[in-house]
């Protein structure tokens, strides 16, 4: 057995710093060639400053380069992967063999293969090795004989998606984007058709349900299966959201973080508990479940009569300052919050409940309400508190959140 790299999304600077505080291996960004065309994408400076902050932690950064490539950005594309060679990205993430080539001959680049290439068989791993390839980042559709049939034929790095969004397509190979509103979803313009609401028609009788008809996939969820995958050697574990928040970059890499360090210090001892799902549950507004994985890939992974997508406000705020002598604590506000409120204080290791007593504003005038957006307050807290740590509602009535620590 190994211990996999915990790799999280960072959509800007800020959730890389998140992401890597809360236990993260590794961060995978976006720059000018990537899928993800409405993110804030890092810019060469904006790459080099992660890369540096990362590899000052010992963490690295992988840079999607994964669009389908056109002639007329050849040029433009071979100087980006030689500034990205420069300043020292530990990996770029590919999926067009032109890139592949490009890289392997004008810079020493580590490539990684790109999920959008849907390898699921070894004899697809050994060509892009044979390529140059020294990870392969599989199609979601494997499912755990998949995994363990390449694992044992192939020495190659895996890794693996374990937690986020699908597509409804095999892996993102969908031109229904192009066809209904001109946005290409093989380079990062994806309007997400298979979340619309559909009517039905056989011929020319509208058929009715009690809902529309829709196709989109639920998320993707392994953390129950973290064991078995730790076991088959995978690599890495890979976090979908580029575009998600830093309180879900947050969330989600703690949980995650939590239950690879508990199987990988004591594995005859580790028991899951069903707290962690209710804490990942609470971060995302579709269900989730474990796709392809174990191999009962149905009807159940998907949506087809509707949904309902529902979003909350547990986010409060994040922690901008302490201050240990008068126990005040400086925050940024995200949702409505009160005096008497039962509350959370999140970091990377720790977290305790509290009932607010007392909130001032900027010129130090208590106040009983915060209720405008970004609203910067002082909340007295009863123990030690650091910056980016973050506070949420108290969510004892789903969960117990000192006994998932502790469990």
């Amino acid at each position: 057995m190994i211990k996999p790299e915990l790799l999280a999304p960072a959509g800007d600077f800020e959730r890389l710093k998140i992401a890597l505080l809360y236990g993260a291996d590794a961060v995978y960004v976006g720059g000018t060639f990537n899928l993800r065309a409405n993110a804030d994408n890092f810019t060469i400076t904006e790459i080099e400053k992660g890369v540096k902050y990362a590899h000052e932690l010992g963490k690295k950064v992988y840079v999607t380069v994964n669009i389908a490539l056109h002639n007329k950005e050849l040029n433009e594309i071979m100087e980006y992967l030689k500034s990205l060679d420069k300043i020292g990205v530990d990996a770029i993430i590919v999926s067009d063999p032109a890139i592949i080539n490009l890289a392997r001959k004008n810079t020493s680049l580590v490539i990684h293969l790109s999920t959008q290439a849907s390898t699921i068989n070894k004899e697809a791993v050994e060509f892009w090795k044979n390529e140059g390839v020294s990870r392969i980042v599989l199609a979601r559709e494997c499912d755990m004989g998949d995994i363990k049939t390449i694992k044992d034929n192939v020495d190659v790095e895996l890794e693996t998606f374990v937690h986020g969004a699908m597509c409804a397509s095999y892996s993102g190979r969908c031109v229904l984007s192009n066809y209904l509103t001109a946005r290409d979803s093989n380079r990062g313009g994806c309007s997400q058709i298979c979340r619309w609401d559909f009517d039905l028609y056989e011929e020319d009788e509208h058929l009715k349900g009690e809902k529309p008809f829709t196709f989109c996939t639920k998320d993707l969820s392994l953390i129950k299966h973290i064991p078995e995958l730790m076991e088959l050697e995978v690599d890495s574990l890979k976090i979908e959201g580029r575009m998600r928040s830093s309180y879900y970059i947050a969330t989600i890499i703690k949980v995650y973080r939590m239950v690879i360090d508990k199987y990988w210090n004591n594995p005859q001892g580790y028991e899951y508990n069903l707290e962690y799902e209710q804490v990942l549950r609470r971060c995302a507004n579709r269900d989730s479940v474990p796709q392809f994985f174990n191999g009962y890939f149905g009807k159940d992974a998907q949506y087809y009569n509707g949904r309902v997508e529902t979003t909350n406000q547990d986010f409060l705020g994040t922690v901008l300052e302490y201050d240990e002598n008068t126990r005040l604590m400086k925050l940024e506000q995200r949702n409505y919050f009160k005096k008497g409120d039962n509350v959370t204080i999140f970091g990377p290791l720790d977290e305790f409940d509290f009932i607010i007593s007392e909130i001032y504003d900027e010129n130090m005038l208590e106040i009983d309400i915060v209720r405008h957006p970004k609203q910067i307050v002082y909340i007295k807290v009863p123990k030690l508190v650091k910056k980016d740590y973050m506070m949420k509602k108290n969510l004892t009535n789903n969960y117990n959140s000192s006994n998932m620590l502790e469990s």
